[in-house]
């Protein structure tokens, strides 16, 4: 199904909106070219085509403010991952992360108008220990405690929500015992951090983008607040082969580089591999290699 439309969509968004089979999505995207409209008018902005094959619940497009400024226009189907992107952006105040210049939250959409990142190639173009010494040194820009911090939600509600689904639709790839040693630690672990920061969650290397204020600047965070380890979740499962060819030494050597406890890095991963291979027989795989 196609929506009709006279604005262009990226090509990931609709396929997401078709699997997802929601008609209240499908609806708002049939309101996009209106809404994209609108909140260009409202903002004196010139927008350009959406960039291909773009994400799966926003509309994201380069754009020049009436100053010739660069910017981005993102204009996204309100989601709870997403809920809290301009808030995480406000307080990072352009530290390691785009710069938010205004945001709005509408009914079903949310749109954010950030700094555009020039080049702007992301960081899958570099070798893997590059993107491993960019990424910790990131996170580790990102793991701060704002005055704010308390009107995030704490990192123990995502991952209370993942146990309770990965306890309701286990699948096939997982025997009961590694739903039950997983569901358990996703559980416990947030409570057992000795510190607690603003997180990203969603960091990895297809989520940085090369820029001319800051050599490399993280975007489309999904922020929490709570245990740095999980931060470094993201861009391990990213590539499971190299945790699964030396999964010592790929966690020791990543965990040095964040500044965080090894052990604790393979507890985290341990579950965060048992949460997805609830859908996937490669991460349940892994999660019984990284069992404790």
């Amino acid at each position: 199904m196609q929506p009709s439309s006279s604005l262009e969509l990226p090509a990931n968004l609709v396929a997401a909106t078709e699997e997802d089979g929601v008609a209240a999505r499908w609806d708002w995207l049939e309101r996009l070219p209106t809404v994209v409209a609108s909140v260009a008018a409202g903002w004196d902005l010139q927008v350009g085509r959406p960039y291909q094959p773009g994400g799966q619940t926003a509309w994201v497009a380069p754009a020049r403010g009436s100053d010739g400024a660069d910017l981005v226009l993102k204009v996204g189907w309100r989601h709870p991952e997403a809920e809290y992107e301009a808030d995480g952006l406000r307080l990072w105040a352009g530290g390691g992360a785009v710069l938010l210049h205004r945001s709005l939250s509408r009914g079903d959409t949310s749109a954010l108008l950030l700094e555009r990142c020039l080049p702007g190639h992301d960081l899958e173009t570099e070798p893997v220990p590059e993107q491993d010494r960019v990424i910790a040194g990131l996170l580790q820009r990102l793991w701060v405690e704002p005055d704010g911090l308390d009107a995030l939600p704490p990192l123990s509600q995502m991952c209370a929500a993942w146990a309770d689904e990965l306890e309701s639709r286990p699948g096939p790839f997982l025997d009961p015992g590694q739903v039950r040693a997983g569901a358990r630690l996703f559980r416990e672990l947030p409570s057992t951090a000795t510190s607690r920061v603003l997180l990203a969650t969603d960091l990895h290397a297809g989520n940085v983008l090369a820029a001319e204020r800051q050599p490399w600047l993280a975007i489309d965070p999904k922020p929490y607040a709570g245990d740095p380890t999980y931060d470094l979740l993201q861009h391990l499962v990213n590539d499971p082969p190299r945790i699964a060819a030396a999964p010592r030494e790929v966690t020791d050597r990543f965990a040095g580089l964040c500044g965080v406890d090894a052990d604790r890095l393979r507890l985290w991963l341990f579950a965060r591999c048992v949460v997805e291979g609830a859908r996937s027989a490669e991460m349940a795989d892994l999660a019984r290699l990284l069992a404790p």
